[in-house]
Parts: C-alpha cells; structure tokens; sequence
C-alpha cells in the first residue's frame, strides 16, 4: 500500500454498516401474505437483498405475473417506509469501528444503492447523519453502482480524494464500483452474500469477516 494514505473509509449499507434484514423480510413476509403467497424464510431469501426489494419480490414468488410482482413491490416498499428501523441494528462491533475511525480523525460515509426515500429516514434511526462526510443514494446520481459515478459523488461530498478512500460492501457489484473510482476495496463477507458468490474473486484489497477486522485493517494501514 505504498503511498495511499487513507482519509475516509466508505460504507455500503445494507449487509454491511447495518443489518437491516429483519426489517426488510418483516415487510416482504406481510406483503407475500397479503397477496396470498407463503412466507419466506430468512436464511433462504437474505442473500437477495442486496438486489433490492424486487429481487427479493421475484425470488420468493418465482413464475408469477410481473404485472402482480410490481403491485407487490410497491405495497412492501410503503411497509418499509413506514418500518424503517424496528428491528435494524448495527452489526456487532460495529458502531465501536465508527467510534474508531472518528476518533482517529478519518472522515467516513455511506454510498447505496438503496433510494433517498429509505437511506435517509433510516441514518436518522440510527443517529448516523450528523456523522457521516458524505451519503449517496441509488438515486442521487444518474448511475448507481456498479457504476463509479456514487463514488466519486461521495468523495466530493466529504471533500477527499478517491484514491485516499476504502470502500467496504458486500457484493461483487461494491467492489467493482469502488475499484472503477480507484479506491482501495474491502468484501465485507459477514453481509448478505449468495450461496454461489465466491468474494476471493472480485478483486477486493481484502476481506473481512467482522468489523473488528475492519479496524484491524485501518490500524495496519495507517502504521504501514
């Protein structure tokens, strides 16, 4: 890591800043049952979310009418609205990984894919805007990710260089994102990956298997 010279570590969000799962299946279940579908069951369909609520939709009502698919989508993106943050949580150490970063004067935000309507409302549960340098959506730029456009959007929010940043996320498509903004990369494989993912193989700077780790790599990097 000759020459980087890390200023701001950047977070995806769902499967890896917060564990919003719980709420996100909650709401998919109540949808499937309003609409005379079988509730899923969380091990079988977590892997979907970080393709978002349609992913998740299609997944657990597979050969059904898109027509039908799309009226479900939007019934269970108004229950998340209006369910936000009842049972998200950050993932286990790592709030104390925000503390850190904070504390040793790095600057550190979010860049989703999730929309402005459900990022925003859920940084406010959990006490996050006024922290972070910088939130990106996955509509606040013309392109989402894999497209490098959120990242850099990021950088020029909280005023950094791409290059002094790490991005960690939990899907090939964070990685190839970060990567294209010439960022150094973290695969986060605590998140939500898919049974056929293979993270070893997306081209991350390296991988994590809890946000302890994170700090571990922060210290490292720092020191080198």
């Amino acid at each position: 890591m000759s020459g980087f010279k890390l200023a701001c570590v950047l977070f995806d969000l769902d499967g890896t800043l917060v564990d919003t799962a719980p709420d996100l299946i909650a709401c998919l279940n109540k949808t499937l049952v309003t609409h005379g579908f079988p509730a899923v069951d969380n091990t079988n369909i977590k892997p979907c979310i970080s393709m978002g609520a349609l992913a998740m939709i299609k997944h657990a009502t597979a050969e059904t009418d898109e027509k039908l698919q799309t009226q479900m989508l939007d019934y269970m993106l108004d229950c998340y609205q209006n369910n936000i943050a009842e049972h998200s949580r950050f993932f286990t150490g790592m709030n104390e990984t925000l503390d850190m970063i904070d504390s040793l004067g790095l600057k550190w935000g979010v860049v989703t894919n999730k929309r402005e309507r459900f990022t925003l409302p859920l940084m406010n549960a959990m006490n996050l805007m006024d922290r972070a340098a910088c939130v990106i959506s996955g509509d606040t730029t013309a392109n989402s990710k894999p497209h490098p456009e959120p990242m850099l959007a990021a950088c020029r929010q909280a005023q950094v260089r791409p290059e002094n940043c790490v991005y960690v996320g939990d899907a090939s498509h964070d990685i190839a994102a970060g990567k294209s903004a010439n960022m150094k990369t973290l695969a986060a494989v605590y998140g939500y990956l898919k049974d056929e993912d293979q993270p070893e193989n997306w081209g991350a700077d390296a991988l994590i298997d809890h946000p302890q780790q994170l700090q571990h790599w922060i210290q490292a990097t720092l020191c080198h």
